[in-house]
């Protein structure tokens, strides 16, 4: 009778099993340390430069901050105080809000925002619905239309800017760190032309309320998108105030 071994064989395949398993725990290790270093990576990559020109600003600047401790007093910061001593009637918070014949409030449910340094021409804003995916948002409590007096907050989408596509309201604030102040914002409301200019970036945490302070001196617009590019680690805040109409 014959004879066979199979001892060869048998460490031929726990070799390769070794080899296979410790190639998976290093691919597995790099993926981790990836994950909780992506963040710092990123920042370097995109956003120091940014910081070193000086165009990106922390914390919020202190004018867009309602400083007095008591509101009901009528010593508001400047923009408010000098609108009405009632309080007590919440549409006095938000001057400037354009009413039909019957005095009801106009909502635009709809309008366009362009930012040519950014290669963004009639992006759609919706104001009534809060999906990202397929257009920008105003968020809903801030003010009434783009040009009234106070601050419309739009939300977008980012994420690396290789994946950059204006098109795609996923991807369509990848590059929102590279835009700098004095630049353009150009707002289009029922075929109306308005044009607002760059004057603070900021980046701030995610929780951070002052995402959506008010100021009521004039019209502005503050785009709030996630930063470092790829990460949802920050937030990454781009005021522009009306300039023309």
């Amino acid at each position: 009778m014959k004879k066979y071994t199979y001892g060869k064989n048998n460490t031929v395949f726990k070799k390769k099993v070794k080899k296979i398993s410790g190639i998976l725990l290093m691919v597995f290790g790099i993926g981790t340390l990836l994950y909780f270093f992506f963040p710092l990576l990123s920042f370097h990559l995109y956003l120091s430069s940014s910081f070193a020109g000086g165009d990106i600003e922390s914390p919020i600047p202190k004018r867009f901050v309602l400083e007095e401790k008591n509101a009901f007093s009528g010593l508001l910061s400047s923009g408010i105080r000098n609108v009405t001593s009632n309080f007590t009637d919440a549409r006095t918070w938000f001057p400037q809000t354009a009413l039909d014949k019957n005095g009801n409030e106009i909502k635009i449910k709809e309008y366009e925002l362009s930012i040519p340094s950014q290669g963004i021409f009639g992006a759609k804003v919706a104001t009534d619905d809060f999906d990202l995916s397929k257009h920008l948002v105003q968020y809903f409590t801030t003010s009434t239309n783009p040009i009234d007096k106070g601050t419309s907050v739009i939300f977008g989408h980012s994420t690396l800017p290789q994946l950059f596509d204006s098109k795609n309201y996923k991807t369509i604030f990848a590059r929102l760190h590279t835009i700098k102040n004095g630049d353009e914002l150009l707002v289009k409301v029922n075929n109306n032309n308005f044009r607002y200019k760059v004057f603070s970036i900021s980046i701030t945490d995610s929780t951070d309320p002052n995402i959506f302070s008010q100021s009521f001196d004039n019209s502005y617009i503050t785009l709030v998108t996630c930063t470092p590019p790829g990460t949802i680690w920050k937030r990454l805040v781009v005021r522009a105030s009306l300039q023309s109409i």
